[in-house]
């Protein structure tokens, strides 16, 4: 045998393949890796699809609260008026169905309306471009706030000497919500500011 023929022998011996082992353990390295890009991308897309709930939630409460500085502003209502319900005032107490506000103009008050005619309903409803991306067409969706609630908290502030303050409230808005996520999960956004009687 000559030595050509040895060394192709050699290298013939030394060109093995993979084995099934080394096979299985790429596949099962692969597999892991893509299921996860997967829990990944699914993940996303549910925050991306709660992010508009979240928008809406800090909307309302921002309104809310802006509708309230605003009466006390432009004297629409009185002092003794920002108070709930149960300490003589006009705003209802406890969690609330999100409705358009009646005609006083304030949010979470007795005279708040139930829907309108595009949206009927019990609560509340943003009105949301179509398929074209124009808001205030035809084709504009209707979206009904029914699994928000709003609570109006207005509170009586004390004194350093702990008497009463009869001149600062502090008011609290929380809108409580539904995620539509994988499983339902209830979230809530608070926004808080005090308001005096001073103008």
């Amino acid at each position: 045998m000559t030595n050509t023929s040895r060394i192709r022998g050699t290298q013939e011996r030394h060109q093995e393949g993979f084995t099934m082992i080394e096979v299985m353990i790429s596949i099962v390295v692969l597999t892991v890796g893509l299921v996860s890009m997967l829990a990944m991308f699914s993940i996303s897309m549910a925050a991306t699809n709660s992010a508009q709930e979240d928008m809406i939630a800090k909307q309302e409460a921002a309104e809310t609260l802006e509708s309230i500085f605003t009466a006390r502003n432009t004297a629409q209502i009185n002092w003794n008026a920002i108070q709930n319900v149960s300490n003589g005032g006009i705003f209802k107490d406890g969690p609330q169905l999100i409705q358009d506000p009646g005609p006083d103009g304030l949010d979470g008050t007795a005279d708040d309306l139930n829907g309108n005619a595009s949206c009927p309903g019990p609560s509340q409803c943003l009105q949301l471009p179509g398929k074209d991306g124009v808001l205030g067409t035809a084709d504009d969706v209707w979206l009904p706030l029914n699994n928000y609630r709003r609570t109006i908290l207005i509170q009586n502030t004390t004194l350093p000497n702990g008497a009463p303050d009869n001149t600062l409230r502090q008011i609290t808005v929380t809108v409580t919500y539904i995620t539509s996520q994988f499983r339902e999960v209830q979230k809530q956004y608070s926004i808080g500011a005090y308001i005096s009687s001073y103008r």
